[in-house]
C-alpha cells in the first residue's frame, strides 16, 4: 500500500525532483507523438516511416503501462475511471488496445494525446518558471486554443486528405483551414468534399464563435487587471488610485502601507 501511494504521489507531483523528471518525460512524449503524426502527414522515406512507426508504438505501450498504473494506484478505482483525465488517457491508448481489429477510425483518435497536457496546466510550476496567476492564467487560455486547433487539424486532415488530398495534401494545410474556418474568415479557397468535413466545418465555426472570443476576452481582462492600479487606499485623504509599488500617497504624501511588510511609511509632509 505504501508503495501505491509513493507511485501515485509520484505521478501527479510538480514540486519534487523526481515528481518533475516523471511528468516532464510524460510530456515530451505526448509532444513527440503530436510531432511523429505532423511528419506523417509529409513525404517522407519509406525507412523513416517504419522508425517513427516504431517509436509511435513504444510511446503507445508508454502509455498504456502508466494508464494501468495509475488505474492500480488509484484509490477510488471507479471514481478514477470515469474521471476525464482518465477518460482522456483512455482514449489516447485505445490504437494500441484495439490495434489486433481492422477499425481505421479509430486511428482518428491518435493526436488527442494532446489533451493530456492539460493534466500538467493545473500545476504548472514545473522548473519554477511559472508560478504567477497570471502566468498561469495566460498559458491554459494559448494552450487550449493550440490543443483545440491541433485537434480540429487532424480530425479534417484525417477525414478530407483520402478524398481530397490536393487541397488536403499535409497537416499544415489542415491548419490553415481550421484557422481560416474558426476565425470565421472563411477564405474559400480550400473546402471539404467528404460529408464528414462538411460536419467538422460546421463545428468548427461553432467552436470558433463560442470559444476564440470568450478566450480572448479572458486574456484581455487578465490583461488590463494586471495593468489596473492597485486599490491601496491612504490613510489621510483616502485616496485609492494608487500604483501597486506606490510608497506615498501621490495627492498628500503620507506613506502607504506596505501589503507585503505590513507597516506604513513614514509620510515626508515632516509631519
Amino acid at each position: 500500500m505504501q508503495l501505491q501511494q509513493k507511485v501515485r504521489f509520484y505521478l501527479d507531483d510538480m514540486e519534487t525532483k523526481v515528481g518533475q523528471i516523471i511528468n516532464f518525460a510524460i510530456a515530451s512524449l505526448i509532444l513527440l507523438s503530436a510531432i511523429i503524426f505532423v511528419v506523417e502527414t509529409y513525404p517522407i522515406s519509406d525507412n523513416l516511416r517504419a522508425s517513427l512507426r516504431i517509436v509511435d508504438w513504444f510511446i503507445l505501450f508508454t502509455f498504456t503501462v502508466e494508464y494501468l498504473v495509475r488505474l492500480g494506484c488509484a484509490e477510488q478505482k471507479f471514481s478514477h475511471l470515469i474521471s476525464g483525465y482518465s477518460l482522456v488517457d483512455l482514449i489516447a491508448i485505445l490504437p494500441f488496445l484495439l490495434g489486433f481489429l481492422d477499425v481505421r477510425f479509430i486511428r482518428l483518435l491518435r493526436w488527442l494525446r494532446i489533451l493530456r497536457l492539460v493534466r500538467f496546466m493545473e500545476k504548472l510550476t514545473l522548473f519554477g518558471r511559472l508560478t504567477t496567476n497570471e502566468s498561469l492564467i495566460f498559458v491554459q487560455i494559448i494552450f487550449t486554443l493550440f490543443a483545440i486547433i491541433f485537434i480540429y487539424s487532424g480530425l479534417i486532415y484525417q477525414v478530407e486528405h483520402p478524398n481530397n488530398p490536393e487541397q488536403f495534401k499535409t497537416f499544415l494545410d489542415a491548419v490553415y483551414f481550421v484557422v481560416v474556418t474558426m476565425t470565421t474568415v472563411g477564405f474559400g479557397d480550400v473546402t471539404p468534399t467528404s460529408e464528414g468535413g462538411r460536419w467538422l466545418t460546421v463545428m468548427m465555426i461553432l467552436t470558433g464563435i463560442a470559444l476564440i472570443p470568450r478566450q480572448l476576452g479572458n486574456l484581455i481582462q487578465q490583461f488590463v487587471k494586471d495593468q489596473r492600479p492597485a486599490l491601496i487606499a491612504c490613510s489621510r485623504c483616502g485616496l485609492t488610485t494608487h500604483d501597486a509599488d506606490a510608497l506615498f500617497c501621490k495627492r498628500c504624501g503620507t506613506g502607504l502601507q506596505n501589503p507585503q511588510e505590513g507597516y506604513n511609511m513614514p509620510s515626508t509632509d515632516g509631519d
